[in-house]
């Protein structure tokens, strides 16, 4: 990115990409909250690498890489909050509407056919198809030539749906 002003510039990305950068910390970290703050922490750590001059060739791969590691970071130091974690915690899906309760099901279905995956092939994948990055800008978040990126994306897809498969066989439902 050509940063003629890069105060400027920089507002205009997060005005781009910071709702984005919140839903990839959502759906990675399930809380609501610490999603703000490591979207929050991402822009600030971008800011602070762009302030010491340093330019940057795709803003929009640079914050997922910057995200990506602070939830890596984030779930060293403490471990995920589960669903019953966050329904103690007052966290209550919306029941006014049949619509949302039907989303929150296959949400929670497709969550847990997905959770199954290894972390490698899970995050892989919600790059992908959850936060709609390309397999370029996915190499460059997890520092992998673009080849490698791709060939592993086509496992994780194949270990996603034979787990699909076996969860939907009549003696394997998914919770």
């Amino acid at each position: 990115m050509n940063w003629n002003n890069p105060k400027n510039d920089f507002l205009d990305s997060y005005e781009k990409y910071s709702d984005a950068i919140f839903r990839h910390c959502y759906f990675r970290m399930n809380n609501r909250e610490r999603a703000k703050e490591l979207m929050q922490d991402a822009f600030m750590k971008t800011w602070e690498y762009i302030s010491k001059g340093n330019i940057i060739e795709n803003i929009r791969a640079f914050l997922y890489r910057t995200a990506n590691n602070l939830i890596i970071d984030d779930a060293r130091k403490k471990k995920e909050a589960s669903l019953e974690e966050l329904n103690e915690k007052g966290f209550q899906p919306s029941y006014d509407k049949q619509d949302e309760i039907k989303v929150h099901i296959e949400y929670t279905k497709i969550m847990s056919v997905i959770n199954k995956l290894p972390s490698n092939h899970r995050d892989l994948i919600i790059m992908r198809y959850v936060d709609e990055l390309s397999p370029k800008e996915i190499a460059h978040v997890v520092q992998e030539s673009e080849n490698a990126v791709s060939v592993r994306l086509n496992r994780s897809i194949k270990k996603l749906r034979d787990l699909i498969k076996y969860n939907n066989s009549p003696h394997n439902e998914i919770e």
